[in-house]
Order: structure tokens, then C-alpha cells, then sequence
């Protein structure tokens, strides 16, 4: 906030400019001595947000984490190192992989009762649909990034998979 002398003793132009947002020039009755007073309160209690208007009202907002002014947040947790999925087949070997793009649960065939899109042993073409990957309620249709020969699935049927988890290996 930049303060102003608009004319009256201690009363200003307020700016306020929110992260990523241009300066707003707001007509306010609030004195000098009182937005001090509200930036020592902000940094006393770790706030993100202070809203005045002209009738004196106030509102605040404090952020979990620690505020927009600098406070100091509590420790972030260790990171948890993960494993790879072990693969369902067998070691991964060279070739080519079919990668999951979205985290969701990966699904060999259409529904249930359908036949798998494709098994172990059959030949795909580049943009052939290979399974589905189940986001948010929605069936994404995976398709081969290349041609060859499906050499083994690293995921069980219905099985949870992650954003970029090779999903199956192709030869």
C-alpha cells in the first residue's frame, strides 16, 4: 500500500495491489495511523489478507501455511521416496513404452463384459487404442505412440496408476 496526502490531516489515497493484479487507486477514510496499525496486526498474526472499507468494518484472512507477508510457515513434511511399480510380467526390458498421461485406474478393455483391447503377442500401429484410463469419471482412450508387437503389461486390470507410469512395454 502507498499512502498519499489527499488534503484532511493523516487521510490518504489508498493503492492497494493484489499478487499479479495492477494498482487500484481507493478513495478511503482510513488514516495513516490506522493502516500502520493493520500492517503491525497482519505481521503479528500471520494474515494473507486485510479488507477495510470507508464505514470502518474489517474483514481478515489468514491462510494455512503462513500469510502473504513473509511469515514463517511451519516445516514442510520429508519427502516419501516411492518405489517403481513392480511390474506384473517380469523385469521391464528395452522397447518402447505405452505411459499413462493422467493419474487414474487403467482398464484393458471397453467395459467388463468387452474383450481387451489388446493382449500380449498382438501387433499395434501407431494411434491404435490400447486401453482406457479412467480420470475424474471419464474413460480416456490411451493410443500406441508407435508400431510393434506387445511384449507385457507392467499394470494389473483396474489397477491405480499414475501420471507418466509405463503402463505396457511394447517390442
Amino acid at each position: 500500500m502507498n499512502g498519499k496526502k489527499k488534503g484532511g490531516k493523516g487521510k490518504a489515497a489508498l493503492t492497494a495491489v493484489a499478487p499479479g493484479k495492477t494498482a487500484k487507486a481507493i478513495d478511503s477514510a482510513i488514516d495513516l495511523e490506522t493502516v500502520r496499525e493493520l500492517a503491525r496486526i497482519i505481521g503479528e498474526f500471520g494474515l494473507s489478507e486485510v479488507e477495510a472499507d470507508p464505514s470502518g468494518h474489517v474483514r481478515v484472512r489468514r491462510e494455512l501455511g503462513g500469510g502473504a507477508f513473509g511469515t514463517a510457515s511451519p516445516a514442510a513434511p520429508p519427502p516419501i521416496a516411492l518405489a517403481p511399480a513392480p511390474s506384473v510380467e517380469g523385469a521391464v526390458e528395452a522397447g518402447t513404452f505405452v505411459t499413462s498421461p493422467f493419474v487414474g485406474t487403467f482398464y484393458r478393455a471397453p467395459s467388463p463384459e468387452a474383450a481387451a483391447f489388446v493382449e500380449v503377442g498382438t501387433s499395434v500401429r501407431k494411434g491404435q487404442v490400447v486401453c482406457i484410463v479412467e480420470a475424474m469419471k471419464l474413460m480416456n482412450e490411451i493410443e500406441s505412440e508407435a508400431d510393434g508387437k506387445v511384449a507385457e503389461f507392467l499394470v494389473k486390470n483396474g489397477e491405480h496408476v499414475e501420471y507418466g507410469q509405463k503402463l505396457m512395454r511394447l517390442a
